[in-house]
């Protein structure tokens, strides 16, 4: 039987991330993946296939609705689809190469099939072939990331009915796609197809899109997407998804005055989040407690209530986000190494790769509300922006919130163009507890889209924003 300092299962973000720091700090490591291809949802099915075939699609929409202001005239513009999907799963696989490539760079051994424990110490290897495999550790990482949620009363055929992972492989460009969950992973996906040509319709039980962020967002997010055809309908209740030949009928009511609505859609892509995966690990063999809804209970050193294993990512409380699961990852590589890390959950920003981009880091202005704390406001539009008029990018705005006192930034919420980069300014300016005229007085490039935080900045420490 084989021992080692640390096994990890899973090899998502969290998963390889973790087993790279391990290895780094010389721990003899071990990682076990169920599927032959590393990288989990996020590098298989989920984060980098979704980008792959957002910027495909922004492409086309650019060329075919754009590119004739710009004095660029293209002629019999056409989407070949299967070429689309060949590129997206080239990208999958340079990906999961760069990762198989860090595990021997690396020293890290690499087990296929299913992990569980035997017991605290004993992890056993299911494999395709019907073996076993037992491991010793003295640690355990369990990072096996999450799945799709359901919903009651459908049924998810995976054929007309599916979830994102059926979404990115589909072989023909739906007419009509229908979405249940105005969330972060149907919009993303709706915005490829109806890049594309789809109508999308979206039905979603709460009153906003991307409901847990703050609700300017969720506002200005609905405008930009009904221009490239997307219809919502907020605050319905699914009461029925029937698969009828090619076709699917969803049925839906208004919250509000029971109104029932039915829309026919070609696929109807199930939305409503994610669960974690959990099942199947033998937990109970070890010990390691859970709640009802399937998530690992840990302390704030990420070990669960038995010595030596540590959950991390999607099976822990918090945001189900690739870049904290990775940052968890590290933590506890560096705990089990005997440093002292820490993480600013506060501070681990939200992404919507939609265009425009949406983006945002620490408390939303309903959380600021809530607690009673007094802060200021300031916010920059990006029609006010030369560089967003240049590149014909003016949706969207920034928005600062600062402390009323200190002036200390207590978030900030982009929607607008190449805001899933620009937010890390952000992130860096509240991990040092910048003041809003910190960033106001810092020299940004001209003409770029970061003037417009520091715009914001300016707005909020007083109205000195200098372009409004």
């Amino acid at each position: 039987m084989a021992n080692y300092d640390v096994v990890i299962i899973g090899s998502g973000p969290g998963g390889y991330v973790a087993a790279i720091r391990c290895a780094q700090l010389g721990l003899k490591t071990a990682l076990i993946e169920k599927y032959k291809s590393l990288g989990g949802t996020c590098l298989n099915v989920g984060c980098i296939p979704s980008k792959a075939l957002l910027d495909s699609s922004e492409h086309f929409y650019q060329a075919s609705h754009q590119f004739s202001a710009h004095g660029i005239n293209v002629k019999e513009l056409s989407i070949d689809f299967s070429k689309m999907l060949k590129r997206k799963d080239d990208v999958i696989k340079q990906t999961v190469d760069g990762i198989n490539f860090l595990m021997k760079k690396n020293k890290i051994d690499v087990f296929t099939g299913s992990g569980s424990f035997v017991d605290a110490t004993t992890i056993r290897v299911a494999k395709d072939d019907g073996t076993n495999e037992d491991l010793k550790t003295i640690n355990t990482i369990i990072a096996t990331g999450s799945k799709p949620a359901s919903l009651k009363g459908v049924t998810i055929d995976k054929k007309r009915v599916i979830t994102s992972t059926e979404a990115l492989k589909l072989e023909e460009i739906p007419k009509q796609l229908l979405i249940i969950g105005g969330g972060v992973i149907g919009l993303e996906l709706g915005s490829v197809y109806a890049r594309l040509g789809s109508k999308v319709s979206v039905v979603e039980y709460l009153d906003s899109i991307i409901p847990t962020m703050d609700r300017t967002l969720g506002k200005e997010l609905q405008k930009s997407l009904q221009k490239i055809g997307f219809e919502f309908y907020l605050q319905h209740s699914v009461t029925a998804v029937e698969v009828k030949g090619k076709q699917v009928m969803l049925k839906a009511t208004n919250n509000k005055d029971q109104k029932e609505i039915e829309l026919v859609g070609d696929y109807c892509l199930l939305s409503v989040g994610r669960t974690p995966y959990t099942e199947n690990l033998g937990l109970e063999n070890a010990g390691v407690v859970k709640d009802d809804r399937g998530k690992i209970f840990v302390d704030d050193h990420l070990q669960t209530n038995v010595k030596g294993i540590y959950a991390i990512g999607d099976v822990v409380k918090g945001a189900m986000l690739a870049h904290k699961a990775e940052e968890e990852g590290v933590f506890v590589a560096e705990s089990l190494a005997g440093q002292k890390p820490h993480i600013n959950y506060l501070l681990i920003p939200g992404v919507v790769y939609t265009w425009p981009e949406v983006a945002a880091v620490g408390y939303s202005e309903e959380e600021l509300k809530k607690s009673g704390r007094a802060y200021k406001t300031g916010s920059f539009p990006f029609k006010a922006s030369g560089r967003a008029r240049a590149s014909m990018d003016t949706d969207g705005l920034i928005k600062v919130l600062a402390d009323q006192q200190t002036d200390e930034i207590l978030g900030v919420h982009m929607i607008g163009p190449r805001c899933a980069d620009m937010i890390a300014e952000a992130v860096v300016a509240m991990e040092f507890r910048a003041s809003a005229e910190d960033i106001g007085r810092m020299s940004h490039a001209h003409p770029t889209y970061t003037e417009s935080f520091k715009e914001a900045c300016l707005a909020a420490t007083g109205n000195r924003a200098l372009h409004i």
